[in-house]
């Protein structure tokens, strides 16, 4: 007996979404992630706002074709807060122009309390009742939950729409595009591309604020691991302050954007651009040297502390040549050497040792120590065995007249380090790598991806370690960050910014191929995958021009600074 088989041509009309947790959701093939994903959405908190299918990270709005096997990606999720600030910006942009067509508005940088800082231009006697205007009519567009609809346009049609209205950094980014089409928002009468997804439409963006600072605003948004209340707002008067001057002197320089980087690059100036950059960070150390030099009768101790991939070796060692040229001596005091012994190092609630805890350090040691310092006593310091983990002995030492302490950690600003020695003794520097350079007005480059690529990069050099090694160990550097060093970075005396108008055009050539290892279906392959398309934004340039003692060298190599030292005795 012969089995017949027969084929149909009409596939299923529906299809099956498998979450992770083993839950199956049935719905029609062909509808939006966002019609399965409205079945278990009241019953999870946080929000969420995006999907991880087979593999590939996805807005909501993904039709589903096929079965698949999803994650789901909250506002507590980085991917998902990226989704919800992104939305977030795009619905302050259509409220902004709908109220004020004449004015210009630019999403200059974050802030810590968790927002962004907004210029307005064009707009005389801006204040609060402008911006408050501005907040209710958000507030309307969430309660009309109006669709952001995507449309995938070609090319030369974005670039028109643009000229037509004005958007000229937009345009001359656009230019260098390869691809030949554009994704855009579209929501009332705005569009708009933003570097990433988005979510359906703007019934998703509850929670914000808007700020009245400095001049500016500050659109306030949830916290992560908080995500549907607002932080305080706080002050950050000289954080403010360090990125107008950098976005000031980006002006000057004729670079408000990554399209003017590129026509620079293009244009073979990237070398002007290159010296000038270098020159101004060669002034700011110089000038915080000067500062150190006119306090030289209190200061005793230097305190550096910044962010992972700031730069703070480099740093340390270009303003100690600056010391040594005004007749004062660094001493290096190295923090890690105060370690308590391992036995006694604080626990993270996981139960794993938690060695960036303020209370991993011997404090009363620290104090006991620089104080005979500052005395002019000798002083047997300790020395930290990273083997053993115990302390042991280090080397003897006692300050000359001209010497100053010059002490590097993350608890650099942490008023509670050095509780012992009179504040009036201290100079506190916050170094970081604050960028000021944009995509465009709408489209802002975070600080935090600027430190990855270098640490990717530097990573892979200097510690033989993946991308996806180094992607796999950022969330965790992260929060040590957000607890141990960024609360504290309005107690510095000075800031120093260790961004560099051309650097991911220099990174980008080294960075490329590391991204492109990271295995597919991975996390780090959607970390790695975001990362490259950012970079299809920028030309690459040459490393040739990078001084040998630039901030830049101490992620790409090749600088002088590596083996030297000021501080040996």
């Amino acid at each position: 007996m012969t089995e017949e088989f027969h084929l149909t041509s009409n596939p299923r009309s529906d299809v099956e979404l498998t979450l992770h947790d083993g839950r199956i959701i049935t719905g029609r093939r062909g509808a939006p992630l966002e019609e399965f994903i409205n079945v278990i959405q009241d019953d999870i908190n946080p929000q969420i706002v995006g999907v991880i299918l087979d593999g590939s990270l996805r807005e909501l709005t993904f039709p589903l074709n096929q079965d698949g096997v999803a994650s789901l990606i909250t506002m507590a999720d980085g991917d998902g807060a990226r989704i919800y600030r992104r939305s977030l910006i795009f619905l302050l942009e259509v409220a902004f122009k709908n109220c004020f067509p004449e004015g210009k508005l630019t999403i200059d940088h974050s802030v810590s309390s968790g927002g962004f800082h907004c210029q307005i231009e064009n707009l005389d006697n801006f204040g609060k009742p402008q911006l408050v205007e501005i907040e209710e009519y958000m507030r309307r567009l969430v309660e009309d939950n109006i669709p952001f609809v995507r449309e995938v346009v070609p090319l030369q049609e974005a670039i028109d729409y643009f000229t037509e209205v004005g958007e000229f950094d937009k345009v001359s980014l656009l230019k260098y595009r390869k691809r030949s089409d554009l994704v855009l928002y579209r929501a009332n009468n705005v569009r708009d591309y933003h570097h990433g997804y988005m979510v359906p439409s703007s019934g998703y963006l509850k929670w914000f604020a808007l700020d009245l600072v400095n001049g500016g605003f500050v659109l306030r948004f949830p916290h992560r691991y908080n995500s549907h209340t607002l932080q305080p707002l706080g002050q950050f008067p000289t954080l403010l302050k360090t990125f107008k001057e950098y976005g000031d002197w980006l002006n000057k320089l004729g670079i408000p954007s990554v399209g003017a980087l590129n026509d620079a690059i293009q244009d073979g100036h990237i070398d002007e651009v290159i010296l000038v950059s270098e020159a101004l960070h060669e002034m700011q150390i110089s000038r915080i040297a000067d500062q150190i030099y006119e306090n030289r009768d209190r200061v005793g101790v230097v305190l550096i502390a910044g962010p992972s991939s700031s730069g703070k070796t480099t740093f340390s060692k270009r303003l100690s040549i600056q010391l040594v040229a005004r007749g004062i001596t660094p001493f290096a005091l190295e923090m890690d050497n105060f370690f308590v012994d391992r036995d006694k190092t604080p626990l993270l609630p996981d139960g794993h040792k938690d060695y960036e805890s303020l209370r991993a350090m011997d404090l009363e040691r620290l104090n006991h120590d620089v104080k005979l310092l500052l005395a002019g006593e000798e002083v047997q310091l300790p020395h930290y065995n990273f083997i053993t983990g115990l302390s042991e002995k280090g080397e003897i030492a006692r300050l000359n007249q001209d010497e100053i302490v010059i002490l590097e950690g993350i608890h650099g600003l942490n008023p509670n380090l050095l509780q012992e020695i009179d504040p009036a003794m201290t100079f506190r520097i916050y170094i970081s790598c604050l960028t000021q350079l944009n995509l465009d007005r709408h489209n802002r480059i975070s600080t935090t991806d600027t430190r990855m690529i270098r640490r990717i990069v530097r990573d892979a050099r200097d510690r033989g370690y993946s991308a996806s090694q180094t992607i796999a160990r950022w969330e965790a550097v992260r929060q040590g960050e957000k607890m141990h060093i960024f609360p504290y970075q309005e107690n510095a005396d000075v800031m120093f910014n260790s961004a560099l108008v051309y650097e991911i055009s220099t990174l980008k050539p080294m960075v490329e191929p590391l991204l492109r290892q990271v295995t597919f279906g991975t996390p780090e392959h959607i970390e790695a995958k975001r990362l490259l398309k950012f970079l299809e934004w920028f030309l690459p340039a040459s490393s040739e021009y990078v001084p040998d003692n630039s901030i830049l060298r101490e992620f790409i190599g090749n600088s002088i600074l590596t083996d030297f030292s000021m501080w040996k005795r």
